[in-house]
């Protein structure tokens, strides 16, 4: 295919004046002005093509799941959110609830299993939290969960693994080809052409067949935990090995959660929590001892794959930088929430990759001031990340946040989507940064890229300032055209 007359967005470097492109093969095989062929062509018009985007950190099962679930982050504590159930229920009383958005970090009470248990229900209730770290669940949940019975919350690598089990709840999820492939048709719509799937539950096989069923619209990174580890290295597979025999589902790393989240109070720090800390654990806590994430890194390397952990406290960064160095494993720390210019500089060091999901600092920026008080300048520190050359990716981590990278690339700019003056502006990067960071590290479309691509009809980098290219960076997915994959169209519609 040609696709004639286009500008190309400078996101590494200027193009002067239109040109075309030639697409062979699942790439770009030739570029410049006015291409002879007979091919099939595609005419641009004069708008603006770039490389697709990617979203690094993604539960796209989860992701699926949310448009029935319902929403519970308006509630600002356990009476209203208790309120909103009961509503759910009066409008459908014979369906299971499964709520998704809740952050009771800043309620006047704790949740408990006896405020749902009060509901006059025969249904199970799952409630998750906004940062999915825990549920709140009724008894009736409890039981079909095989969980035992508590008044509190389930958290951390206990509600980890349960999740995984949630079908026994819903009988059908909802998370079937069909309903992927919707979900995919939405995230293309915003230009994006590929996904890593850091999903809680499933595996290789998973895919593979939810692939054959018609689930198979973008490119996806599929991630292992620690529980299916086994399984990827019986098969062999090493990160970046196609699945299904298609390029475009491959391995993607092992995903290592090792500590918690700010609103649990659980994320690993080097200081207490200033309020609401977990008893005995002020500082909050790690899910795996050294030795543990050590011998998890180990295999990984030694199976060829590459690892993601989940780090979110400064503690927790500075271990799994730690275990980096000792294992020699490649890949990323995800979040990077907290962290210190020194170790900042370990990651530019070691090679170790940031996958960072901007948009959380909207969220928990007033949370942040409480809980870390005095630590906001070492929070989402991605200016100190690229001065010292660290690689950085960018993602929404959906649905904590909504999938949606321009809304990640605007809250890398200008660290604010409120009246309120920018969070740390000291920590912005510039819009070029924002979105280099967000094509999987394809700059200015030339010849030997993937031929994944999005053309928009306004140049994302257009404007006089941060603010600006802010404001109009947060819906620039109105913008997109058409976005292909590996040649392909992919655009709903």
């Amino acid at each position: 295919m040609l696709i004639r007359n286009a500008r190309l967005v400078a996101v590494t470097e200027a193009v002067p004046g239109p040109v075309d492109l030639r697409l062979d093969g699942g790439r770009v095989v030739e570029l410049g002005p006015s291409l002879s062929g007979d091919e099939t062509s595609y005419d641009a018009a004069g708008r603006w093509l770039m490389p697709g985007l990617w979203d690094q950190h993604v539960h796209l099962g989860q992701w699926t799941l949310t448009s029935a679930r319902l929403d519970l982050a308006p509630a600002r504590s356990s009476a209203e959110a208790v309120a909103l159930v009961r509503a759910r229920l009066e409008e459908w009383p014979d369906v299971p609830v499964i709520g998704w958005g809740h952050r009771p970090t800043a309620w006047p009470d704790n949740p408990a299993v006896s405020d749902l248990d009060a509901i006059d229900t025969d249904q199970p209730i799952v409630l998750i939290a906004g940062d999915g770290h825990h549920g709140w669940l009724n008894t009736t949940a409890l039981h079909m969960l095989a969980l035992p019975t508590r008044d509190s919350v389930v958290s951390e690598a206990e509600w980890f693994m349960a999740y995984g089990r949630l079908t026994t709840v819903l009988g059908t999820d909802g998370t079937g080809p069909d309903a992927y492939r919707r979900s995919m048709e939405a995230a293309a719509a915003q230009g994006v052409v590929g996904l890593v799937d850091l999903e809680f539950s499933g595996g290789v096989a998973d895919w593979a067949e939810r692939w054959a069923g018609g689930a198979d619209l973008l490119r996806i990174r599929h991630a292992c935990y620690a529980d299916g580890l086994d399984d990827v290295l019986a098969r062999g597979l090493r990160s970046g090995d196609p699945l299904a025999d298609d390029p475009r589902l491959t391995m993607g790393p092992l995903k290592i959660i090792s500590d918690g989240s700010l609103n649990t109070r659980t994320a690993w720090c080097c200081e207490p929590y200033a309020e609401k800390a977990v008893p005995g654990f002020e500082e909050g806590q790690p899910n795996q001892s050294p030795d543990e994430l050590r011998a998890l890194l180990a295999r990984a390397a030694a199976g060829g794959l590459e690892v993601a952990v989940h780090a979110i406290g400064d503690r927790a960064v500075t271990e799994a930088l730690a275990a980096f160095e000792d294992t020699g494993a490649r890949g990323g720390i995800e979040h990077v929430q907290l962290t210190t210019r020194d170790d900042v500089r370990r990651m530019a060091h070691l090679g170790v990759r940031a996958s960072v999901q901007p948009a959380h600092l909207l969220d928990d920026r007033d949370v942040t001031e409480r809980l870390w008080p005095g630590r906001a300048e070492r929070c989402f520190p991605l200016r100190w990340m690229l001065d010292d050359d660290v690689e950085v990716v960018l993602g929404s981590d959906a649905p904590v946040s909504p999938l949606d990278p321009w809304l990640a690339i605007a809250s890398a700019v200008h660290r604010s989507d409120d009246d309120r003056e920018p969070w740390h502006p000291e920590q912005s990067i510039t819009a070029r940064e924002a979105l280099a960071a967000s094509t999987d590290g394809w700059g200015t479309v030339a010849v030997g890229h993937p031929a994944d691509l999005v053309l928009l009809d306004a140049d994302p980098l257009e404007g006089a300032s941060d603010r600006e290219h802010a404001r109009r960076l947060r819906s620039f997915a109105d913008h997109v055209v058409e976005t292909w994959v590996a040649g392909s169209a992919v655009t709903p519609g």
